[in-house]
């Protein structure tokens, strides 16, 4: 078993990522990418793009051009605030929405390939691993 953690993670990481993706493109005709900023948007309707770099951790200039993607794919809309006509508000469309709701069932079987072979308390330790992980690489 190799312990090199950082390693391990990294192509732990990948593996599901590339799963994950091609998941998506097959059943939704979306990437994974997609289909997590379309989720963010669903649910925080009227979020500007700042908000989904910071809430998905993405880098400001991939969010350009996945927004682009996005709004040509009739995933989302942009539409001016009506209070600053300059500041551009994001919303999933229908497509959008629906898109999102299908991944639903995909994510909970992907959550069920990464516990079933472990008891309750195991998966709370990896949680709070993985949580602490996450707080100390911010």
């Amino acid at each position: 078993m190799d312990k090199r953690l950082f390693f391990v993670m990294n192509m732990a990481q990948r593996g599901m990522f590339n799963y994950a993706d091609q998941l998506c493109e097959k059943e939704l005709g979306a990437s994974i990418t997609q289909m997590a900023a379309v989720m963010y948007v669903a649910n925080n309707p009227g979020c500007m793009q700042k908000e989904v770099v910071d809430g998905l951790g993405f880098k400001k200039a991939a969010v350009t051009g996945l927004i682009n993607r996005m709004e040509a794919n009739g995933l989302l809309e942009r539409v001016p605030s009506t209070e600053d006509a300059r500041v551009m508000q994001l919303y999933a469309t229908k497509e959008g929405k629906k898109k999102s709701e299908q991944a639903l069932p995909m994510i909970n079987q992907m959550n069920e390939m990464l516990t079933e072979d472990f008891t309750a308390e195991e998966i709370e330790i990896v949680v709070r691993f993985l949580n602490t992980v996450r707080s100390k690489f911010k």
